[in-house]
């Protein structure tokens, strides 16, 4: 390829054409770009140009830089698991949770106390500051590597009210799910799922590539009135995983007929 003329900052420029070779699979997913050498004497320009042109390709989330190895073409390809958010009961009227099996604990998960900031008092529907037992657990899957962030919250009053939750909030939901089911509070789910860039804390341990944005999952169990009772919270690279539901059609409420 000769040298590049097009409009834009050099290095832009640097970046269009690499970006365009990718795209058109010349550069192939998971392969090693050529060195930064080849890629001076490919375009025709200094090595500072070539350095921003990848910066700026690795600001896309196109390229990955490996210390000590170079920059490799990020993969296009599946997620390499697939999560089944979906809950069922055995014959007895205990909780199976999908994918439960998949899962090993990477370290001690970590009990603690703590209180609601501002999103997690609106999914629980509770004001700012009110005192919550919290779990947190390092997920990993052996087969693929994927690691997952995993948060359960449970409120005060929940747990004073089954103090069982209070003695041992660290149960696994399905545990939990039992515990409060065996209160007589007969449960249902929302959950809700976004994507945003990660916390720097979140980057490290989830030990994502750069410019890879995670799945953040919100699963609140609700009892009678629809009252929120615990929260569940779920992040991952969303490179890593996807999410699969199982869909099934609500009946419509009967409409009333005027006398």
């Amino acid at each position: 390829m000769s040298e590049i003329q097009r409009p834009g900052a050099l290095y832009q420029q640097v970046a269009a054409a690499i970006r365009e070779a990718i795209l058109y699979g010349e550069f192939a997913p998971d392969s090693l770009l050529p060195s930064e050498a080849q890629l001076m004497a490919r375009y025709g320009v200094s090595r500072p140009t070539v350095r921003n042109a990848i910066a700026a390709l690795r600001s896309e989330g196109l390229i990955d830089v490996r210390h000590g190895k170079g920059s490799f073409v990020r993969s296009s390809g599946q997620p390499h698991l697939t999560i089944e958010r979906r809950i069922s009961r055995t014959a007895e009227g205990k909780f199976v949770m999908p994918n439960s099996d998949v899962w090993q604990e990477a370290e001690e998960p970590s009990t603690y106390r703590s209180r609601t900031t501002k999103d997690t008092g609106r999914l629980l529907q509770l004001d700012v500051e009110e005192a919550l037992f919290g779990c947190d657990r390092l997920l990993i899957d052996p087969s693929t590597g994927t690691r997952a962030m995993h948060r359960t919250l449970i409120p005060f009053e929940v747990a004073e009210a089954v103090p069982l939750l209070g003695e041992e909030p660290c149960k696994p939901p399905a545990a939990i799910y039992w515990v409060l089911t065996q209160a007589g509070h007969k449960l249902s789910w929302t959950e809700t799922v976004r994507a945003r860039m990660p916390m720097p804390d979140e980057r490290t341990t989830l030990q994502l590539p750069d410019a890879t944005p995670i799945l953040h999952v919100a699963r609140i169990a609700h009892g009678a009135d629809d009252r929120p009772l615990f929260l569940e919270e779920l992040r991952f690279g969303a490179d890593r995983a996807e999410l699969a539901y199982r869909i099934t059609a609500d009946k419509q409420p009967a409409r009333r007929t005027r006398a």
